[in-house]
């Protein structure tokens, strides 16, 4: 093992306190997550005296970091996101794309890594492929390359252990802190520790897949900290993505190459890096809006937004960390307040879910609304609870569904501008509220009234969701 002195392990790795999970209160854990991730400490002075605590300061601090709604206090979002696996590494800069510091990279480009144990979950060839292909996850956009060594002392050592295992950062158990990572240096610098506690598999996501854990922890090791970018691959808490189609996201990219620059290589061509939509890009075009218990969603590619009634501060997080089995790259999305499911439209098929769950028996082919077979997708669908009645928008016409009968109903379909007038275009996306009807149009909407049919305003599609990048 390195050897390293403990003042410099401090400045690698924040001092954590763990404990199991089942065995502390809320407020034992706010607290326990804010000294570890936010460096919370308890201060006497002007600030405490004015009645702001340093907790209140640091959870304000936790929850601008996670595009939480500011509150200050411990509520239901805030401990959830306090509650997700997570990497072990601290939030240490509230930016997207950060580094440890330019001193904190390695002086070669050649490196070379070790894998001292292996865990009981995976085979021992499923372990060498995920740590490998995460590598290379880095390799292939820098000039970085990694050899890996069966003995001696490599650059990166890469070992599986569980509560204390010999570096002052004893791991909790299961989830919560699933890996940590130390930054490039001499001795323990650029070690990859993985918490054997946890189910780590090859593919499922019935566990946590160590490809994508490997893969955020080498990003500490070559000298990244965490981005506040949901979409990076950097971003502190767990998501799941498939391995085989996993593209480094371009937070990602410009955080790497700012330290080591690009990879000068022919590399043969790809799928470009993904970027995270913005609220403020005037151009965008949203996949699909809905709304769910009072709240409005925004959904964008592999992500969506949400609106709580008492914020308009957007929170942007990964389709799949709300839903795991949802699909990406929806065409459409509506609230049934009749039976309390949310629908999501991709293709020919729809995915029901109640609350976080997926409904038994979904997902189901389109035809079970009973629309024809010549509909081959949906572009947006708008509910509207006062009757029941839920549009279904094909091209320039659109279905009438009643959700009482679960019928279509007759003479349809109709052209969407004989029931909303001066509506020519394409509808992309739609949503009902307090009465009206907003059909989006590229990056406007239309706003009618649900009984008159009269338009009254156009309007851009962030009348809704805010630019908060002030």
């Amino acid at each position: 093992m390195k050897t390293i002195t403990l003042s410099f392990l401090l400045s690698l790795l924040a001092a954590v306190c763990c404990m199991p999970l089942s065995q502390v209160t809320d407020e034992q854990l706010a607290e326990n997550y804010l000294k570890k991730f936010f460096n919370l400490t308890e201060r006497h002075g002007p600030t405490a005296r004015l009645g702001i605590s340093p907790m209140t300061k640091k959870l304000i601090e936790m929850q601008k970091f996670f595009g939480l709604q500011i509150t200050g206090s411990l509520d239901t979002d805030t401990m959830n996101m306090m509650k997700k696996p997570r990497c072990g590494v601290p939030d240490v800069n509230v930016a997207h794309f950060s580094t440890f510091g330019s001193n904190l990279k390695w002086q070669t480009n050649n490196l070379t890594y070790r894998i001292e144990n292996y865990t009981p979950d995976m085979s021992v060839e499923e372990v060498d492929d995920s740590i490998e292909k995460a590598l290379q996850v880095w390799a292939k956009v820098t000039p970085l390359t990694f050899t890996r060594i069966n003995s001696s002392i490599a650059d990166i050592m890469v070992s599986f252990g569980r509560r204390a295992h010999g570096d002052y950062y004893p791991f909790d158990g299961p989830d919560g802190t699933l890996a940590h990572a130390f930054a490039p240096s001499p001795g323990i610098g650029g070690d990859a520790h993985f918490d054997e506690d946890e189910t780590f598999t090859f593919r499922s996501n019935s566990g946590y897949v160590l490809f994508m854990v490997a893969a955020h922890e080498f990003g500490h090791s070559l000298g990244l900290s965490h981005s506040n970018d949901p979409g990076a691959l950097m971003y502190p808490v767990y998501s799941y993505r498939n391995p085989d189609t996993f593209v480094l996201p371009k937070d990602d990219v410009k955080g790497i190459q700012s330290l080591y620059g690009a990879n000068e290589d022919l590399i043969p061509p790809g799928p470009s890096p993904p970027t995270t939509p913005d609220a403020c890009d005037s151009t965008m075009v949203l996949d699909a809006v809905a709304s769910l218990r009072g709240e409005m969603l925004f959904f964008k590619d592999s992500f969506f937004w949400r609106i709580y009634p008492q914020s308009n501060i957007p929170q942007q997080t990964l389709i799949t960390n709300f839903w795991p089995d949802a699909p990406v790259n929806i065409d459409a999305a509506y609230e049934s307040s009749q039976s309390d499911r949310l629908f999501l439209f991709k293709g020919r098929k729809v995915w029901a879910f109640s609350g976080y769950d997926l409904v038994h028996g979904y997902p189901k082919s389109i035809s079970s609304f009973g629309l024809p077979q010549t509909v081959k997708k949906i572009d947006a669908t708008l509910n509207n609870p006062e009757t029941g009645k839920t549009f279904f928008f094909v091209g320039s016409n659109y279905y009438s569904y009643d959700d009482t009968t679960k019928n279509l109903d007759p003479g349809l379909p109709k052209p969407v501008d004989e029931t909303f007038p001066g509506m020519t275009s394409q509808v992309t996306a739609a949503l009902q509220y307090r009465g009206f009807a907003y059909l989006y149009t590229g990056p406007f909407m239309h706003e009618y009234s649900l009984r008159s049919g009269r338009l009254f305003r156009v309007l851009r599609n962030n009348y809704f969701l805010p630019c908060t990048n002030f």
